[in-house]
């Protein structure tokens, strides 16, 4: 894996977070503000071809952002 690529456990999260900020109906520049991040930085983790990823500081703000735990970030079993 190249370092402009995402692993697949990046993907997962990016993606998780995504579904819950949609289900929410957050914009990408609301979730942004809300964890202190630009809100380019949203848009280049969504994007998959983009390196940008979260970090466990981002995990836990997201977690308070979406009311739940940082786990349910996380898949079920290792990727």
């Amino acid at each position: 894996m190249s370092p402009t690529e995402k692993s697949n456990i990046d993907l997962y999260v990016a993606n998780r977070v995504k579904e819950l900020r949609k289900e929410k109906k957050i914009s990408q520049l609301k979730l942004a503000t809300e964890i202190n991040v630009s809100h380019s930085f949203i848009g280049q983790i969504e994007d998959p071809n983009h390196r940008a990823k979260y970090n466990i500081m981002h995990i836990n703000k997201l977690a308070q952002v979406f009311k739940c735990s940082p786990k349910d970030f996380l898949p079920e079993k290792a990727l």
